[in-house]
């Protein structure tokens, strides 16, 4: 009777822990790929299904978006400046089957196609479209990226280009063409002032001439002018009509 009671236990003990290894739990983001003496059989989850142990292999995938820092990269630009640059990428799982059948590690995969994708993208653009479009070649990435791990069952989603690392010497190289570049706006911007002051100076000259009286009323406007800033020293103008006539009387004489 000890010797039946202990077998039953033994038994017992062997089914518990059948049952423990053949119940398996996939929460709602994950999937499991079943392999059943190593032939792909197809995915399970999310919840609660049953594996055969010792014949059946699961491999849980998660399907949740992956973030993704690009190391550092050295680049040259195709006009030839030195740079180094880092991105971040996201991705995720679409395909859990293609994920564990296609690649062995899918996330390393993902990771060096980014880098050598980074790398040679941004040799082919020169230093000023790194710069001035970011987003354009954000887009550019995604969408290399995205068809090279398309056949592993991976979505790429964004690439984002965080940092631009420029040499100190070039830094102040573009800082002396941005000075230059401001000033001869301000050069520009001041001949045009001084264009269109002109301008308005001879539509004057043109309409003082036409009316005499009203070269009087601007000596006047001036002579107010210049007094409302109490100033010690006040300018007079002396209208030239005053004086034509002892004008005329000297050449006569003469």
């Amino acid at each position: 009777m000890a010797v039946a009671a202990i077998l039953i236990v033994i038994v017992g003990l062997i089914v518990i822990f059948m049952l423990l290894a053949a119940i398996r739990v996939a929460k709602e983001y994950e999937r499991g790929v079943i392999f059943r003496l190593g032939r792909l059989i197809g995915q399970k989850g999310p919840g609660l299904f049953l594996l055969i142990p010792v014949l059946d292999r699961m491999v849980k995938i998660d399907l949740r978006i992956v973030t993704m820092s690009v190391p550092p990269q050295e680049v040259i630009t195709r006009d030839n400046v030195p740079v180094k640059v880092n991105a971040v990428l996201f991705f995720r799982v679409l395909d859990p089957q293609k994920a564990v059948m296609a690649v062995e590690n899918f996330i390393m995969a993902t990771s060096q196609i980014a880098q050598t994708t980074l790398r040679s993208t941004l040799g082919q653009s020169d230093l000023d479209h790194l710069l001035a479009e970011r987003d354009k070649i954000n887009q550019q990435l995604q969408k290399i990226i995205d068809e090279q791990t398309a056949p592993w069952g991976i979505k790429v989603t964004t690439v984002e280009v965080k940092d631009v690392e420029i040499p100190q010497t070039m830094q102040r190289a573009m800082a002396r063409q941005a000075e230059a570049e401001r000033e001869r706006r301000a050069k520009i911007i001041a001949a045009e002032g001084e264009f269109q002051a002109s301008e308005k100076l001879a539509s004057a000259a043109n309409v003082i001439s036409a009316e005499p009286m009203a070269l009087q009323l601007r000596f006047l406007q001036t002579l107010v002018e210049v007094s409302s800033e109490r100033n010690s020293t006040t300018i007079f103008p002396v209208p030239i009509d005053l004086i034509r006539p002892f004008l005329e009387k000297l050449d006569k004489k003469d």
